[in-house]
C-alpha cells in the first residue's frame, strides 16, 4: 500500500505577488488604480463572463475607494484589486460562486479569488474592534482594520483545519456522510484545530470522534485555502489499525462507509454515491487514491453539501 504523494490541489495556485511593501503606501494604490485590473465581489460571489472571472480596469469604475477596493497584488508589472461591494438585488451583473467557476480558472485568477474571497468574508464579519466593540476603519489597502477609539489594529484570522483520508491495511478508504447532507453524498472527515492543539494531534481526536477508529499512521499530502468563509485546509492521509472499530458518532457523522476501488467505481454507477466538488481537498485526495482511471471512473454527481 503506497503513500499517496503531495498533492496538487486546485485551490492552492497562486502567480500573484502580493507585494506586502505596497499596501500602506496610500499614494500608490491610488496612482496605479486606474491602470489596476479589478475583480468585483458581492454577496459570496464573483462578477464573470461565462465562467470567467470579469476583470475590469479601475478607470471604468470610478475613483479608488479605501474602504471597499481592496490590493490583491501585482503580476508581470499589472496591478490587481478587488472591490468589495454590498448586497444590490437590482444588480445587472452575472454573478457565481467560486464553487461555480473554480474548475474553470487559471492558476493566477484561482490565487486572486481566493484572496480576494477571504479579504471579503472576514471585512463583513469584523466590522468593529474586538477589544472595545467600537467600528473600525479599513487601512493598509484592505489588510487591516483600526479602531477609530483606541487605535488597535486587528488582521484577517484563518482557521486552521484537518482533512483527513482513512485507509486500512486493505487499501480501502473510510467515508462518511453528514446529517446535513444530499442523500449519497460522502466525504473524507475533517475538523478545525482547537487553541493548543498540534495538526496531529487534531487529525486523531477528530477520526476518532467522527469514525471511532484508531490511527498507526499519517502522512501530510498538502494545505489549500477554503475561504468559506475563513479556512486553511490541511491534508492528510492515515492508516487505521482498528477498521472493525469505525462506526459514526450519530451526530455531525449519521453514515460511515469503506469503499475499494471496484465498490467506489460501482457506487459512482449506480448513483449510490455522490463525491464532493472538484475543487475540494476531499475529491483531490479520494482521486489520487484511486489513481489510473480517476478522472474517467468517478466523474458523476457531487456536491459541496
Amino acid at each position: 500500500m503506497a503513500p499517496i504523494k503531495p498533492l496538487k490541489l486546485p485551490l492552492a495556485a497562486s502567480q500573484v505577488d502580493r507585494s506586502a511593501h505596497l499596501r500602506s503606501d496610500e499614494g500608490y494604490l491610488k496612482s496605479t488604480w486606474s491602470s489596476a485590473l479589478v475583480i468585483t465581489f458581492m454577496d459570496e460571489k464573483f462578477a464573470t463572463s461565462g465562467d470567467q472571472l470579469s476583470l475590469v480596469t479601475g478607470a471604468t469604475l470610478g475613483e479608488y475607494q479605501s474602504q471597499s477596493d481592496y490590493f490583491l497584488g501585482i503580476k508581470d508589472e499589472q496591478v490587481f484589486f478587488v472591490r468589495h461591494l454590498p448586497p444590490d438585488k437590482g444588480s445587472k451583473l452575472e454573478l457565481k460562486t467560486l464553487r461555480e467557476i473554480g474548475v474553470h480558472l487559471s492558476p493566477r485568477d484561482i490565487g486572486l479569488s481566493v484572496h480576494a474571497q477571504g479579504l471579503a468574508n472576514w471585512h463583513t464579519k469584523h466590522p468593529r474592534c474586538a477589544q472595545c466593540g467600537a467600528a473600525t476603519t479599513v487601512i493598509s489597502g484592505g489588510s487591516v482594520r483600526r479602531c477609530l477609539i483606541d487605535q488597535s489594529e486587528h488582521y484577517p484570522r484563518t482557521d486552521g483545519a484537518v482533512i483527513v483520508l482513512v485507509k486500512d491495511d486493505q487499501d480501502r478508504v473510510l467515508l462518511g456522510r453528514q446529517k446535513v447532507w444530499p442523500k449519497y453524498r460522502f466525504s473524507t472527515f475533517a475538523g478545525f484545530v482547537e487553541p493548543g492543539e498540534s495538526f496531529e494531534h487534531c487529525v486523531v481526536r477528530e477520526v476518532r470522534e467522527e469514525a471511532g477508529v484508531e490511527l498507526s499512521q499519517i502522512n501530510y499530502l498538502g494545505s489549500q485555502p477554503w475561504p468559506f468563509p475563513a479556512s486553511l485546509m490541511i491534508a492528510f492521509e492515515a492508516v487505521t489499525n482498528t477498521p472493525q472499530l469505525a462506526r459514526p458518532d450519530g451526530e455531525e457523522i449519521e453514515e460511515i462507509r469503506w469503499f475499494s476501488r471496484a465498490e467506489m467505481k460501482a457506487a459512482i454507477l449506480d448513483k449510490s454515491l455522490i463525491l464532493p466538488l472538484e475543487i475540494s481537498v476531499a475529491r483531490q485526495m479520494i482521486k489520487a487514491w484511486y489513481g489510473q482511471g480517476a478522472e474517467v471512473d468517478l466523474i458523476g454527481s457531487e456536491s459541496w453539501r
